[in-house]
């Protein structure tokens, strides 16, 4: 299963396990269950906070948000070394925040949907309610976030893609990617943009 924010699940709505795919990370709000077979009085289910960190009973505070679930069984076992010989603790996921895109613009019905299996820029589109009779379909925008404070930026010419029946360049989305169909020609715009500079093409609400 794959992460990086948010997690990514299947169609089912689990989170993938194997198949040569990268593991699930943790993500701020996942809630995760532990249980202890030797000490089970420290059993407990836990939510990780916004700043990333989880709260232990009895134990100093662990960074959970990016680690893989054994990664965070380590980091458990690690915190309560000091408090139980030898902890044996099983950690399970039992809530995460499914994949998603949202889109906006000159879209049907602009939103946040849940991405399921694999999804193009066209296919979200059609999700999304298709294109308004004043959408600029030759200039569609798809915002990518590289990290906290840097989105990626491209232009894709859905018209020419559609008119010629070639799909090979409407790329897949992944977690947490923006859409947006512009009413108006776009003259220019960089490949790389801060979050604050996105506003010049779309309402930083619909982040």
């Amino acid at each position: 299963m794959t992460a990086a924010k948010p997690g990514q699940a299947d169609g089912m709505g689990n989170p993938r396990l194997g198949g040569g795919r990268p593991l699930y990370r943790l993500n701020r709000s996942d809630v995760v269950a532990l249980s202890f077979t030797l000490s089970p009085e420290f059993d407990q289910v836990i939510t990780i906070q916004p700043d990333g960190y989880v709260f232990l009973k009895d134990a100093p505070p662990v960074l959970a948000q990016g680690l893989t679930l054994e990664d965070f069984q380590l980091a458990v076992r690690r915190a309560y070394k000091g408090y139980l010989h030898d902890p044996q603790v099983a950690v399970a996921l039992k809530e995460f925040e499914h994949p998603y895109f949202v889109a906006g613009g000159e879209v049907g019905r602009p939103g946040k949907y849940e991405l399921r299996g694999d999804t193009n820029v066209i296919e979200a589109v059609q999700i999304a309610g298709g294109f308004t009779h004043e959408a600029k379909h030759s200039q569609v925008l798809l915002f990518r976030h590289v990290n906290d404070d840097l989105v990626e930026a491209r232009v894709f010419n859905l018209k020419k893609m559609l008119q010629e029946k070639n799909l090979s360049e409407a790329v897949q989305l992944r977690p947490g990617d923006l859409i947006f169909v512009p009413q108006n020609s776009i003259s220019k715009i960089d490949r790389y943009l801060t979050k604050p500079s996105m506003s010049m093409y779309v309402s930083p609400a619909q982040f």
